[in-house]
């Protein structure tokens, strides 16, 4: 399971029933789209390592770029920004889980609906 980073805010808030989603899943990716969007979030370096700390201690894997999920992106870019509204992160993580196999797990359903080839899992928090 891909999560997105709206899922992983959810729990660094408290949230139980995203804590419990992600923690019954037994294989857990991140983008580094994700992890980057994390970072740009933090206020100060303790978040920074709290972030850090959290991937690692419930085994993330971090799924970096490839020209595949570059080139995968720039079509739903050019796909869905004008008509769906996708951004360039919303773009990249779609792509990332499409060209992975992985299923993404995201509570902003309105950011990746448009892609027909992505297997969602909608999280309600």
């Amino acid at each position: 399971m891909l999560f997105d980073t709206d899922v992983l805010i959810w729990v660094f808030r408290g949230n139980a029933k995203a804590a419990k989603r992600v923690d019954s899943e037994a294989e857990r990716s991140v983008s580094v789209v994700t992890y980057m969007e994390l970072l740009q979030g933090a206020r100060d370096r303790q978040e920074v390592k709290a972030i850090r700390s959290f991937l690692t201690d419930f085994g993330f894997q971090m799924v970096p770029l490839s020209e595949n999920i570059g080139h995968r992106a720039s079509i739903y870019i050019e796909e869905y920004a004008l008509k769906a509204g996708m951004c360039m992160g919303d773009a990249l993580v779609g792509a990332t889980a499409v060209e992975n196999g992985l299923r993404l797990c995201t509570a902003n359903r309105k950011h990746y609906v448009a892609i027909s080839d992505l297997d969602l899992k909608i999280f309600r928090p």
